[in-house]
């Protein structure tokens, strides 16, 4: 009898290990997929990764600059490896709806506490950065935001009114209260 109560609780014991294993890996395998498609996708947001480095910082930079100088003009590199002490890395990476997504990278060598020389992506200037973080909207109108005189001629002048040319000043005073009591 002892020995029937052990095996059924043996069998409890594994079945109750079992199932909920055996129930948790089916379900897996049940969960329904999300087909979304990017026309239905309202808003993704904006990732911005690393510091923006421009072709006008990079030209910049000239060898024999020291490692305070560089950070001045670049900012704090993105990695700094204990194991590489002689480079700074600079990577940077945008993605925008809309737009395509951008990634560049630079490294900075040093030689002790001097530059000694600057490797990495045709970096776009500035502007040329600016401007492709824009998407193209065709449909977009931009009004013309020039008046013309006859335009200005439609509205009445600006009325002004005359100021007094000799207004009485008003004297200031000869003496002032202390700013702290006198006893102390």
């Amino acid at each position: 009898m002892k020995k029937q109560i052990r095996m059924s609780l043996r069998s409890i014991c594994t079945f109750g290990l079992a199932m909920p294993l055996l129930l948790g890996l089916l379900s897996a395998c049940s969960v329904p997929r999300l087909n979304v498609s990017t026309d239905a996708v309202l808003y993704i947001p904006e990732v911005v990764q690393g510091n923006f480095v421009s072709r006008e910082q990079k030209d910049f930079l000239k060898p024999g600059m020291s490692r305070l100088q560089v950070k001045e003009v670049l900012g704090t590199p993105l990695v700094s490896s204990v194991f590489h002490e002689d480079r700074w890395d600079y990577v940077f990476t945008i993605r925008r709806q809309g737009v395509p997504a951008q990634n560049f990278s630079l490294s900075v060598w040093f030689k002790g506490d001097v530059l000694s020389q600057v490797t990495g992506d045709d970096l776009p200037s500035e502007t040329e950065f600016v401007t492709k973080l824009v998407a193209d909207k065709p449909s977009l109108k931009v009004p013309s935001l020039e008046a013309k005189e006859e335009d200005l001629r439609k509205f009445p002048a600006p009325v002004r009114k005359a100021q007094p040319a000799n207004a009485p000043a008003v004297p200031l005073p000869t003496s002032y209260p202390p700013l702290e009591p006198a006893s102390r």
